[in-house]
């Protein structure tokens, strides 16, 4: 079960709103893993997607703990944050929650879940500021 975070709108198109993910990542010193253009693939299929675009972020150290306490915790982490333009036009960002996370995988280091809902929260939350 995902999260759609509060105040979902973006007012900047989905590569400039990720290009500000990016940057916030890394002003915090997290490590982004992997940037991955899902519409910027399709044409290739044949296929048409408006744009959307899936961040992989983190920091080893905190994911880690997460993942010595149940190793399946894996699948999840790092973290995610997809951001893609609706029907309507709207760019959306969403993230799974690690209250979902902790439920799933009967998680017990609330300290190290709530640090990594805070990391999303900010990250989200700094792009739909205009600099």
């Amino acid at each position: 079960m995902g999260r759609w975070p509060p105040g979902n709108g973006d007012p900047f198109p989905v590569k400039a709103t990720i290009d500000r993910m990016i940057s916030i990542i890394e002003a915090q010193g997290r490590h982004l893993f992997a940037r991955v253009d899902h519409a910027g693939h399709a044409p290739k299929k044949g296929l048409e997607l408006p744009p959307a675009e899936l961040i992989l972020l983190g920091n080893p150290a905190i994911r880690t703990r997460l993942m010595q306490e149940h190793q399946v915790a894996a699948v999840d982490l790092p973290m995610k944050v997809l951001v893609w333009q609706d029907e309507h036009g709207h760019v959306r960002i969403a993230h799974n929650s690690m209250v979902w996370l902790k439920r799933r995988l009967r998680l017990t280091d609330e300290a190290t879940l709530r640090t990594i809902d805070e990391i999303l929260a900010r990250v989200c939350a700094g792009v739909r500021t205009r600099p």
